[in-house]
């Protein structure tokens, strides 16, 4: 239980500083709000994380996994492989380009796709391949490129919880047709609220940027049929402020997550894993529980632990999915994907905990003892 004088540890605590609340003021009072050169810069200076590539700043990561599967030409017709074990807008941006979704199952590490698993679902439908680097861990990038490159299928990565990972020195968002990043308040970083996408392409990026913009490169002159998917001025002042703490945040995340992997020795509890060349940048610090979970969270919660489970519901039994697939006699077969959703809890691992707060989270997962 919570001590009288001690305050809860919260899951995610997302910063808002000074430094945040001055760019976005400064935003307002100059009157330059939807589009302009914060936007720009904004997209520059993201750039460097990915290799250069060129960056698109939308309103959401939603938007951006929906506009890049649309710059690609992916709609009606096509298939794109997905893993279920991952947030619904994974799925729900295939959905809204028209393309159909097929489920392949997971590595249970890294929580990415498994390379077996999607080469065995490739059909000559398939379109594409959509990695989640998810809790900020890459996903299997070296083995799912190959395979992606003998059946000419673009690949499409989901890095919206992976700002700043890496596969053997290699970005995320660097290595297919395109990346997709969030900046949703409780991500690594945020803007508010907003999204980015990269790409190696120019004309994919000069595509992309007509899809969020109504189609139009120069006013009133629409080229194609777009929507209004801009980011504005304020969002982007404060995720450039927030881009240049970025460093710091993530190696103060790599080192908590550290510390709780080498402290945390419940016998009920599994730690994550690292992949061999992968740099994890723990946008969760994600524990698997063999016994009882709704026990052992609700103990963590009574000691004043944040904690929650990302995602208790698999997206392919989701009620989008599930009826439709139903009704067409399909059925997924992901073993991974349901035990993870089964075992997985997150605990607070974000830059703000002190070293007492460490203490406590540790104190707390090994006191869940062995009968749970």
């Amino acid at each position: 239980m919570t001590s009288s004088n001690q305050q809860p540890i919260p899951a995610a605590r997302p910063v808002i500083g000074e430094e945040e609340i001055e760019a976005a003021v400064r935003v307002l009072r100059s009157g330059r709000v939807v589009q302009g050169p914060e936007v720009a810069a904004f997209e520059e200076g993201f750039s460097e994380l990915v290799e250069g590539r060129h960056c698109v700043a939308v309103n959401s990561g939603t938007s951006a996994l929906h506009l890049l599967l649309l710059a690609l030409g992916i709609g009606p017709g096509d298939e794109v492989i997905v893993p279920s074990f991952s947030f619904a807008a994974s799925a729900n941006a295939v959905r809204l380009v028209g393309a159909d979704v097929v489920f392949a199952d997971i590595e249970p590490g890294s929580y990415g796709l498994d390379p077996a698993a999607v080469e065995a679902a490739i059909t000559p439908r398939t379109a594409a391949i959509m990695p989640v680097h998810l809790y900020g861990h890459p996903a299997a990038m070296d083995k799912i490129m190959p395979i992606a490159a003998k059946h000419k299928l673009a690949v499409v990565e989901d890095a919206c919880q992976a700002h700043a990972a890496a596969l053997n020195g290699t970005p995320v968002g660097a290595f297919g047709a395109g990346g997709t990043f969030s900046f949703y308040p409780t991500k690594n970083m945020h803007s508010l609220e907003g999204g980015m996408i990269s790409t190696g392409d120019a004309e994919t990026a000069r595509t992309l940027r007509l899809l969020r913009n109504q189609g139009m490169e120069q006013r009133y002159a629409n080229e194609i049929v777009g929507a209004n998917m801009r980011m504005t001025d304020v969002a982007a002042a404060v995720g450039r402020v927030q881009l240049s703490k970025l460093g710091g945040w993530t190696e103060q995340r790599i080192a908590n997550a550290g510390y709780l992997t080498e402290h945390i020795a419940a016998p009920n509890v599994q730690t994550p894993t690292v992949a061999e060349g992968a740099r994890h940048i723990y946008h969760q610090y994600t524990i698997r529980i063999t016994g009882d979970r709704d026990a052992a969270m609700a103990k963590l919660t009574e000691a004043g632990i944040g904690n929650a489970v990302y995602y208790p519901t698999p997206i392919h039994r989701l009620k989008p999915y599930w009826e439709p697939d139903q009704k067409a006699g399909r059925n997924w077969d992901l073993p991974e994907t349901e035990r993870a959703a089964a075992e997985v809890v997150s605990l607070p691992v974000h830059p703000s905990l002190a070293a007492e707060d460490l203490e406590r989270i540790v104190a707390a997962v090994n006191d869940l003892g062995e009968n749970l």
